[in-house]
């Protein structure tokens, strides 16, 4: 706790510089802030009242949004996160969520960015990033997603994509190892997550080639950073085995990838 709040820890974008006032939360606003807190308010009066919700947008380029209470996964994720519960709860928060955001129509004037953007697009206006460290849980279970900075308009199937990078995870053994307990039934999971979300037959057959194509994005993002210099994600690269490490997950999604269509239709 500082003088001036708690600093909130988690993520890797806006390190220390989200901090906490009681029941809001004040951080860096993204470029699209005030597209994005319509968006939000659009939300909630579609019922969907389990994101922050836009109090104010400050002249030094900050956003105050309300707090949500409950428990956030932190790496090295800890069990009670990793389990078919949990992991089932998530998909059914990504579900509530695109049903609520497939009644809303995009904001085409926005400036969405693209770095983990559905590369075919979409009229849906998806989250692209719910990992761990960006949804709420209480009692066990997925309540609330936070951190919506990266949304941009995509598939449904885009975001579930995304989500079961960091859920399942899509991560050979090798690359899991020291973030997620071990064990973790890919396959298995991955279906929870399909299930929970009640992802269509269709989406199932083309899940596993989109989760390819959406981790090439993902490495195109992470290679921009350090091309940029940042240091966390220059460290990051250092620490977690290179480019090496990427390779390997993509060779290993791909040699994967008949099991988990299999598993998906099961």
């Amino acid at each position: 706790m500082t003088a001036e709040g708690e600093v909130l820890v988690g993520g890797m974008v806006n390190v220390g510089a989200v901090i906490r006032h009681g029941a809001l939360v004040e951080r860096p606003a993204p470029s699209t802030a005030r597209a994005l807190h319509a968006h939000l308010l659009a939300l909630e009066e579609q019922g969907f009242a389990a994101a922050p919700r836009p109090v104010r947008l400050t002249d030094d380029g900050r956003e105050h949004l309300t707090f949500i209470p409950g428990d956030v996964p932190l790496p090295p994720f800890p069990d009670w996160a990793m389990t078919e519960g949990a992991l089932s709860s998530v998909g059914g928060l990504l579900r509530r969520l695109h049903d609520a955001s497939a009644a809303i129509p995009v904001d085409g004037s926005a400036e969405w960015p693209r770095a983990l953007a559905d590369p075919e697009g979409g009229t849906m206006l998806c989250h692209n990033d719910v990992c761990p460290e960006n949804v709420v849980f209480r009692d066990g279970r997925a309540t609330a997603l936070i951190d919506f900075d990266l949304a941009a308009p995509g598939r449904p199937v885009w975001d579930v994509a995304m989500t079961a990078r960091y859920w399942v995870p899509m991560l050979d053994p090798v690359s899991a190892a020291g973030f997620y307990p071990a064990g973790l039934d890919a396959p298995t999971r991955l279906r929870i997550l399909a299930d929970g979300y009640r992802l269509s037959p269709q989406e199932r057959v083309e899940l596993p080639g989109v989760i390819e194509q959406a981790t090439a994005s993902c490495r195109a993002f992470v290679a921009g950073r350090v091309a940029d210099g940042d240091p966390g994600y220059v460290r990051a690269l250092s620490e977690r085995g290179g480019w090496r490490r990427w390779d390997r997950i993509q060779e290993w999604l791909v040699a994967q990838r008949e099991v988990f269509t299999a598993a998906l239709l099961t």
